[in-house]
């Protein structure tokens, strides 16, 4: 018996679920060295050269390879080390929040700019008196270039609508703003890399109460190595650079839709959040 070949829905169904796992090339039956392959841009002269009389000088002067030769020198990644000093001058540089978003979009230093489809920088209320900081942006997030968008963005909606808040009375933004492929985990590299962006962004926000959803934002911005569930609900100390704000850890939306049992906890770290709010300082 015949299968039934897939319709056209089902492969773009498919292909959605390859680029979403990470997928970005495809393999043919017959193994192929790829790294011995020509690249574009040297194939086209040898196409060129074909047609040409062979001449022991090259057909095109110097001065005309040299942009070739600038362009694979930026391609070239730096070291870890230097990727994360050069964040920390451009991160000092920046005198407002759209000053670090554009310097952000032109960082060549953490290669998951190359992979991702959008700069994910913020949402939401700079001036508002809280900021949430996340990990990482997942595949809605990355779409659209916004923060918490996705099935979690709309449970954080949720729960700030169950304390009275919305997106424009928070700001919104994570430690990494680029997605990683496949959504994986951020490695220690990329973090270090961005972290003087983030560290920055908060101190421009500037604002009253800062809230790490998830471990991974708590770790890096408390620099503490407790798992979230020891962390959550505990309040910490953050120095801006400019002063010491109240801190909060707690869970991330995204554990708490693979654990709904779990949302008693985020909601007593919303109302300490919304205790702290009605609060003089």
């Amino acid at each position: 018996m015949l299968e039934t070949p897939p319709d056209r829905a089902a492969l773009m169904a498919l292909l959605d679920f390859y680029v979403e796992a990470g997928v970005d090339i495809a393999l043919d039956e017959m193994p192929r060295d790829r790294w011995a392959e020509p690249s574009a841009a040297t194939a086209e002269p040898q196409a060129h050269q074909s047609f040409a009389v062979p001449s022991p000088t090259p057909l095109r002067p110097p001065a005309a390879e040299a942009p070739v030769r600038r362009i694979e020198a930026r391609a070239l990644p730096a070291s870890p080390d230097e990727a994360a000093q050069s964040a920390r001058e451009r991160a000092r540089s920046a005198q407002t929040l759209a000053d670090l978003e554009a310097l952000l979009a032109e960082f060549e230093g953490c290669g998951l700019r190359v992979t991702a489809k959008s700069l994910v920088f913020a949402d939401g209320n700079p001036q508002g008196r809280v900021m949430f900081v996340g990990e990482a942006p997942g595949g809605e997030e990355d779409r659209i270039g916004k923060p918490f968008v996705g099935r979690s963005g709309q449970l954080l909606d949720r729960m700030l609508a169950a304390i009275g808040l919305d997106r424009t009375a928070v700001y919104i933004a994570n430690v990494v703003p680029w997605r990683p492929p496949g959504n994986r985990t951020p490695t220690p590299q990329e973090i270090a890399i961005c972290k003087p962006f983030i560290e920055r962004q908060i101190e421009l926000a500037d604002p009253d109460i800062l809230v790490c959803l998830g471990g991974p934002s708590a770790q890096t911005l408390f620099n503490v190595k407790d798992g979230i569930l020891k962390m959550r609900g505990r309040w910490f100390t953050y120095h801006t650079g400019r002063r010491e704000i109240r801190a909060l850890a707690t869970l991330h939306p995204a554990y708490l839709l693979r654990q709904p049992l779990q949302k008693r906890l985020a909601w007593r770290d919303f109302r300490a959040l919304k205790r702290a709010l009605e609060t003089p300082a």
